[in-house]
């Protein structure tokens, strides 16, 4: 005996009665089979219903096509005569994205000769495949102001079930797949397409539109679309977001995207300043360093220990030290991983890449460079001391030898 499929009749209908036919376990769950059921099984893009089936949590619902049954997921056995009831708000919110999806297909296809070649229904927003090489601003805009036009026009949304002689006098967007009776769900006068989900009465009732973003993906563009209470949240939150916005810098919210594009231009400006005043100071830090410079054979070598500062700042303070002729820069920065930076002037016959690689163990390290300069990490920070004092034996060595 096959499951009656009440939602197929009435998608408003949110409670039923019916008989348990089957009950059996599955893991630490039950599988429920009903002579009849308002809960949609997963199917066609759309989500399956959730809800209470005599008063336990309807986990999951799914349905075998080869035995004509839905099978409803729950914690424990069920028996006899069940009640049922869905989670309403979840039924009505898939029911608005699925007819949005279908008035969307249908707006592609008239518009730009787009076919649907898959579409997703997720948590938060939908997305439709559709068959075309790209989309533009422009085209998008199009669409989206046809689908929103339809939705005004109340335009209503009625079932067929027909067979495959039947299902000729449809303009259909795609010729249906599956054997035996054939469900239609039309847009009055506008859209045809074989369909077993849950759709709402009338294109009035879905209220907004929106097209959200695109991407081209493979051999067809990816657009993103909100429905109904989706789209009206979305706007209410962003409306919200604009006029905060707006608000805190005394503007109107129209002249958000001017003030924005002078903000970046004027912080563009700034950084390049603030970057030519860091150098500055760095180049006097390391003038300063070099004039305190130990020397070595006539090199003068700055062994320091820098704290905490971003290595690529170390980096530069220590290209800016090895700027002097004759100058050897050896870096510490303190941490958790800690540091080693080590940099030469180009008349200096040094080998960094060389030297890091010998004080690098002490640290726990790894790193290389150049015969230039040269850097590493490690995770031993009460070793660095001496990792420096290492590096400046070794330096000493080569100076010398």
């Amino acid at each position: 005996m096959s499951t009656v499929k009440l939602f197929h009749t009435d998608a408003y209908r949110t409670e039923f009665t019916a008989q348990v036919l089957s009950c059996v376990p599955a893991g630490e769950k039950w599988d429920v089979v009903l002579d009849q059921t308002c809960f949609y099984a997963t199917a066609g893009g759309q989500p399956n219903d959730l809800g209470v089936l005599g008063g336990l949590q309807v986990l999951d619902v799914r349905e075998d096509e080869a035995a004509g049954v839905i099978i409803h997921t729950v914690n424990a056995p069920l028996s006899g005569e069940v009640h049922g009831e869905i989670d309403w708000q979840r039924r009505l919110d898939h029911s608005e994205q699925h007819t949005g999806q279908h008035l969307l297909s249908g707006v592609f296809e008239r518009f730009l000769d787009g076919e649907t070649v898959s579409w997703h229904l997720g948590a938060d927003s939908c997305t439709v495949d559709i068959g075309i090489d790209g989309l533009s601003v422009q085209q998008a805009e199009q669409i989206e102001l046809e689908c929103n036009r339809v939705i005004r026009a109340c335009l209503p949304v009625v079932t067929h079930v027909v067979d495959k002689e039947g299902v000729k006098a449809f303009p259909m967007r795609k010729p249906p797949a599956v054997e035996g009776n054939i469900r239609v769900v039309e847009i009055q006068g506008y859209d045809w397409s074989g369909c077993g989900g849950t759709h709402v009465r009338s294109t009035g009732e879905l209220g907004l539109l929106k097209i959200k973003s695109w991407e081209k993906n493979k051999k067809y563009v990816r657009v993103e679309f909100l429905v109904g209470q989706r789209a009206l949240r979305d706007y209410m939150r962003l409306d919200l977001v604009t006029r905060e916005l707006a608000r805190s810098l005394s503007i109107h919210v129209l002249d958000l995207p001017g003030y924005v594009d002078r903000s970046k231009e004027e912080t563009g400006g700034l950084r390049k300043q603030l970057k030519m005043a860091q150098e500055r100071l760095l180049e006097i830090e390391a003038a300063e360093l070099v004039a305190e410079a130990r020397k070595i054979g006539g090199t003068r070598i700055v062994r320091q220990i820098v704290g905490a500062r971003p290595v690529d700042e170390v980096k530069l303070l220590a290209a800016k030290v090895a700027a002097h002729p004759g100058t050897v820069a050896i870096f510490g920065t303190k941490g958790a991983m800690p540091q080693i930076v080590l940099y030469r002037s180009v008349d200096l016959r040094l080998d960094m890449g060389a030297i890091i690689r010998q004080v690098l163990p002490l640290i726990e390290g790894k790193g290389g460079g150049s015969p230039i300069q040269a850097q590493g990490a490690g995770s031993r920070p009460e070793a660095l001391e001496h990792a420096l004092d290492v590096a400046l034996q070794k330096i000493g060595e080569a100076l010398v030898g």
